[in-house]
């Protein structure tokens, strides 16, 4: 009788276990990595569950028969599959989702030098790709990075046309632009290098607002801009050229190339770019004096990667930027037989590697990685013939060494631990014997640091890192911890905070430092004796809300900021030298507060059409007024920080190869001194900007042909449609030069052709 029962026993178990395994599993993935929170529905039944964190699902308990698969995500476009489940089995799925054209959901790498997507990541990360740049027309970096949420493009000189990138109300000098996550990106090449990078040469940029990750060092204060340059994927070509007519007087054209290499096990590939650009001056005001400078442009280079095991991966990059630009009057002249001239000659070299080595046991990996740069300059900035000509070289070392170690079960999360140490060394040289001039600079700045990167659960990630500081201008060691948290409120909303100590210390070089022409001279700056290290605490906080449906995603952004200054770095008039050239001092001010709001949107139906907005308003003010002149009082506000600006992108695809996309950027009012000595400027004024609204169009039509397995693209529109442009240039060469406001160009018409794989 025992033995019959437990014969029945274990029969009914069976059956049961039988009955429970028919259903499905499997996992969602996306470019080779799981997509954690997407939704997995059968249509027939109106019965789902969402994947874990690494991709996967289950569905069990279900009735043998058809059914339609649905899997969602946002970022991805929606994958439906029929499927056949038979009695008492169980089918087994691999999912693959492909990422909707508006790279909400990318991978990303700022936030904390290891891949994850951007919705997972704790820092907030904005991600600009060639698709931006191709809808607005963008040939450089400068033209594309004003088409992202709290950054903005300024030209701040009529003649050489120097240009720097503001975040959140700061400075150039306040954000850390790096080159594939290096520190490489120097005060030097900042004046030009952001102009200088043609787009084709680039990946995609990721930006951080805000202080982010300790492993980028400590002077991003307003925020982090990482140049991803481009790697191969399969084996392609593209060759691109356009030609624009710049306020129907100058032409401006550029011709790029790419060729991408993969061999067929896709352990090895190189990319390679190539780029020209030939540009006219351009007079606003036809008195015979530039206000777009002429420039030449080559750049070439090269991105490979292999990996020689499993366990290894290598990846190089070099590249080289030779720019010719002249800006004043008599171009066709040497720059010394001008009344007056600015005069540029660059050549840039920039190269670098990194190993990465994963341990077998794949719960650990190191890094090793170098980087460098070196940048030759033969200028000249004079008036009348005067002896203006001056020589630049500058070269950056930066190397250093990252360990990651993840531990799966952290009081219950997983945690990635990082820790790491590197060292730059930077090397600047630049002299105008004529005006007594001279830059002889040699900093050292070593930093260790220290992360975790910690998983509580699926829904709260915290990141916390501190790092520790040595500079070379600095007696002390300086520590600057960084905080950041994730909470993620179903799959729909994230919210996130972070705190963030910097710290800049006192350079000879710097965005605001440059030589400009003011009061029938040359403006020049001198450092006081007792200047030091500016620190800075900035607060985030953000709510990222998207909503995908099977026609329709759809989101919006809201960031809050508040960055306090401390001993800030201010720019006073101390008078004239006896040449009667303007002498500006670079000292510490008072204290200072950055605070604003950042909305963002977006929307896309169905590849019809796409919009993406974003808006800053925001408040810059020192604690004392800062004096600026030495004829009127000083203010306490930022100059030339507007307190609104933003921009948008409409792109719509009326048929699947016709694209129309409307974009624009607003600049709204700010404060721009406007020094005597120029022509009818008889005092010092603070002149109020009026605001901008630069609109621009951009048509393109793709044309498939079949017998070579290639597009080609046609493309026209115009920039700056209503001709939204500065009208009160000062004229002649007296002229103040850093008196320049709002949108780099007129309007400017253009058309285009691109042939390749696209």
């Amino acid at each position: 009788m025992q033995h019959l029962l437990l014969t029945w026993t274990l029969l009914a178990l069976t059956l049961t276990a039988l009955a429970q395994q028919t259903g499905i599993k499997g996992s969602v993935y996306a470019a080779q990595l799981p997509v954690p929170y997407a939704s997995v529905v059968l249509k027939n039944i109106a019965h789902g569950t969402p994947t874990d964190e690494s991709g996967g699902f289950e569905l069990t308990g279900l009735e043998p028969g058809r059914y339609e698969l649905v899997v969602s995500a946002i970022g991805y476009r929606p994958a439906t599959r029929t499927i056949v489940v038979k009695d008492g089995m169980v089918l087994s799925l691999l999912i693959t989702l492909e990422s909707r054209n508006e790279a909400l959901n990318e991978v990303v790498v700022t936030g904390t030098r290891l891949e994850r997507r951007r919705l997972e990541s704790p820092v907030a990360v904005n991600v600009l790709d060639s698709r931006t740049f191709n809808l607005t027309q963008s040939n450089t970096l400068a033209e594309g990075l004003c088409f992202q949420p709290g950054l903005r493009m300024e030209t701040d000189c009529q003649t050489c046309n120097y240009s720097q990138l503001r975040m959140n109300g700061l400075g150039g000098s306040y954000s850390q632009v790096l080159v594939n996550s290096r520190p490489i990106f120097t005060s030097i090449m900042s004046l030009y290098g952001l102009e200088q990078i043609p787009v084709n040469m680039v990946d995609r940029v990721e930006v951080v607002r805000g202080g982010g990750s300790v492993l980028y060092g400590s002077s991003a204060i307003a925020g982090t801009v990482n140049i991803i340059t481009k790697e191969p994927e399969e084996s392609s070509f593209t060759l691109a050229s356009n030609t624009s007519l710049i306020g129907g007087e100058a032409w401006d054209s550029f011709s790029n190339a790419n060729v991408n290499a993969v061999n067929p096990e896709r352990r090895a590939g190189a990319s390679f770019f190539a780029s020209h650009r030939d540009r006219q001056a351009y007079d606003a005001n036809g008195d015979g004096f530039s206000e777009m400078a002429r420039l030449k442009n080559n750049s070439f280079g090269f991105s490979a990667f292999f990996t020689p095991t499993e366990q290894d991966k290598v990846d190089i990059n070099g590249w080289s930027i030779y720019e010719e630009r002249q800006g004043g009057n008599k171009l066709d002249k040497p720059a010394d037989q001008a009344d007056q001239s600015e005069y540029r000659l660059h050549n840039i070299l920039v190269g670098g590697f990194n190993w990465d080595h994963r341990l077998k046991n794949s719960r650990a990996s190191y890094s090793l990685y170098g980087s460098g740069q070196h940048t030759g300059r033969t200028h000249y900035t004079g008036l009348d013939q005067s002896d203006g000509w001056g020589k630049t070289k500058s070269h950056t070392l930066q190397g250093g060494f990252q360990f990651n170690y993840s531990l799966r079960n952290f009081l219950g999360g997983t945690n990635t631990l990082t820790a790491g140490a590197e060292h730059q060394y930077d090397n600047t040289f630049d002299a105008i014997e004529a005006y007594a001039y001279l830059v002889d600079q040699k900093t050292h700045l070593t930093g260790l640091f220290l992360q975790s990167d910690w998983e509580l659960n699926p829904n709260l990630t915290l990141l916390t890192g501190v790092r520790a500081n040595k500079h070379s201008n600095v007696n002390k060691l300086i520590l600057t911890p960084r905080l950041s948290a994730l909470y993620k409120l179903g799959a729909t909303t994230q919210l996130r905070a972070s705190y963030a100590r910097g710290f800049k210390a006192p350079q000879a070089f710097e965005a605001d430092l440059h030589i400009a022409f003011a009061g029938g001279g040359v403006s020049l700056v001198q450092l006081s004796p007792s200047l030091q290290e500016e620190t800075s605490d900035a607060f985030n906080a953000s709510v990222d809300f998207n909503k995908a449906s099977e026609h329709m995603i759809f989101g919006f952004t809201l960031d809050a900021f508040h960055t306090r200054l401390y001993d800030a770095f201010v720019l006073e008039e101390i008078g004239a030298d006896q040449q009667g050239n303007q002498q500006l001092l670079r000292k510490n001010g008072s204290n200072s507060t950055v605070k604003g709001l950042t909305l963002e949107g977006r929307l896309n139906y169905d590849q019809l059409f796409q919009l993406e907005t974003g808006l800053t308003v925001q408040q810059s003010r020192y604690d004392e007024p800062v004096a600026w002149s030495t004829d009127i009082a000083g203010t306490s506000n930022y100059l030339r920080t507007p307190e609104a600006y933003g921009y948008y992108v409409l792109t719509l695809w009326p048929e699947r190869r016709f694209t129309m996309a409307l974009s624009g950027v607003v600049t709204g009012p700010m404060q721009v001194p406007h020094f005597a000595g120029a022509p009818g400027v008889v005092e010092d004024v603070l002149y109020t900007s009026p605001t901008f609204v630069e609109n621009n169009l951009k048509l393109a039509y793709r044309f498939t042909l079949p017998s070579i397995q290639n597009d080609l693209q046609i493309s026209a529109g115009v920039q700056n449609i209503l001709e939204a442009y500065q009208r009160d240039f000062d004229t002649s060469k007296y002229r103040d030069s850093n008196y320049v406001y709002g949108p780099a160009r007129p309007r400017t018409f253009f058309v285009g052709l691109k042939f390749g794989l696209m």
